[in-house]
């Protein structure tokens, strides 16, 4: 029998069968100091740690540490994966490992900020010339320099807009100068979109969203292939990098719930992204499931399915009005983080992170995570908002799918004709 996904999300990671009783879910383990019976088993295991997962010290990972790590590489159908204690620290080492002064970088424009911020800093002064490319990834071609491009950096769908790139196309041409390809991507966190599986080197996550799932800990991991694990690995033990047993626990438990938990918020977000493209207030809402999404033929190609992020752009420009949206929502906490069970927005200035492409003399943007809250309850609250702020008059909450395809006319309160219960639309 060859188990489904669903199957072995739930099953990865745990101990083995064969071995007599045994808990569901691996106990945490925590140690610093290991002890062995001879200096030649001690001596052993510093050996084997090289290619092998074998306790020899805590900072090296424990049974806990492993299982996650083991979940994850099979996640990600990748070889071994590398934990760290932040998203970011996992993408920081990837480009400190792999980047030699002297090596050009080129990066998408859509980056997560801070990693965006340590290429515009760290990395020119260590040597490395870094240079961002366009977030679709048309421009990446014109911008390989033979002999010199040693790395390129992707993130699918782009942060802050949800722009997407031709990953194989890309992955192709990083094969032509013999760059690595790194992917951000925690958008799909591993269960949505594979891209060692179309062609690239490391696979990097940000276990702290839809991993954890819950807002409750900080953690990162990169999946790599068989050749760049070596490089990442010996780098990420010169540098000490380790994470707490308790926090891989914690991830694995949140692992199981994954398939489950993205279902509702990619359900939930096509509800509130369909309600707000029907609003006058609204000049564009940026998700990649929808229709008319400029990425979303490749979206549909590569991807398994959506999540709970989302962004809009409102017509009007005034900064003010739309802080003043965002304060007045009740239902959606005021937070820079996502993939946890709850909604979050935060005010977004596109310009002020991108350098590739005219941004100048756009509307005012804001970036909303969709939780796993009614959806009738987050539209309305998105209603109130936008009337608190003196948008437009928005029109109101109506079945739409895939939440419901009744297309019931919007008079509230009313039933719908495939629920129960009445819904104020």
């Amino acid at each position: 029998m060859q188990p489904t996904r669903t199957t072995r999300l739930l099953q990865t990671g745990r101990p083995p069968a064969g071995q007599g009783p045994r808990p569901v879910n691996p106990p945490v383990m925590r140690a610093s100091t290991v002890v062995f019976d001879s200096v030649a088993e001690w001596r052993a295991a510093r050996q084997q740690r090289q290619t092998r997962q074998v306790l020899s010290y805590g900072a090296r990972g424990t049974q806990t540490t492993f299982a996650l790590e083991n979940a994850l590489s099979e996640l990600e159908k990748g070889h071994r994966t590398q934990l760290y204690p932040t998203g970011l620290a996992a993408a920081t080492q990837v480009l400190m490992a792999l980047l030699r002064p002297g090596e050009h970088l080129l990066i998408t424009d859509a980056v997560y900020a801070p990693v965006r911020h340590f290429c515009s800093t760290w990395l020119p002064a260590r040597g490395v010339d870094c240079e961002f490319y366009a977030a679709d990834g048309h421009d990446v071609a014109a911008r390989l320099r033979p002999g010199k491009t040693r790395m390129i950096y992707a993130e699918v769908p782009g942060s802050l807009l949800n722009d997407m790139l031709d990953l194989p196309a890309l992955a192709a041409l990083a094969r032509s100068c013999g760059a690595w390809l790194a992917v951000d991507n925690t958008w799909a966190s591993g269960w949505l979109l594979n891209p060692l599986t179309l062609g690239a080197d490391i696979s990097i996550l940000a276990a702290t969203k839809y991993i954890a799932g819950h807002s409750d800990l900080l953690l990162g991991a990169a999946v790599c292939n068989e050749r760049a694990y070596p490089v990442l690995a010996h780098f990420s033990e010169s540098t000490g990098q380790t994470v707490s047993p308790d926090d891989a626990a914690l991830a694995l438990r949140g692992l199981r719930t994954l398939e489950l938990r993205l279902e509702r918020h990619e359900r939930n977000a096509l509800a509130v992204a369909q309600w707000l493209g029907r609003q006058p207030a609204v000049a564009r809402v940026f998700h990649p499931a929808l229709p008319d999404d400029p990425g979303h033929a490749l979206w549909k190609r590569d991807f398994k399915g959506g999540n709970g992020l989302l962004a809009v752009e409102f017509h009007d420009p005034d900064p003010g009005r739309r802080d003043r949206f965002v304060d007045a929502l009740e239902c959606f906490g005021i937070g820079a983080s996502w993939g946890g069970f709850e909604s979050l927005a935060v005010p977004i200035d596109p310009a002020a992170l991108r350098s590739v492409g005219a941004w100048h003399g756009r509307g005012s943007f804001v970036r909303l995570h969709v939780g796993l809250e009614s959806p009738e309850d987050l539209c309305q609250d998105l209603m109130q908002a936008l009337a608190a702020a003196q948008f437009t008059a928005a029109r109101p909450w109506r079945c739409a799918p895939p939440h419901c395809s009744c297309r019931a006319p919007a008079t509230p309160p009313t039933r719908c004709p495939r629920s129960a219960t009445t819904r104020a639309r």
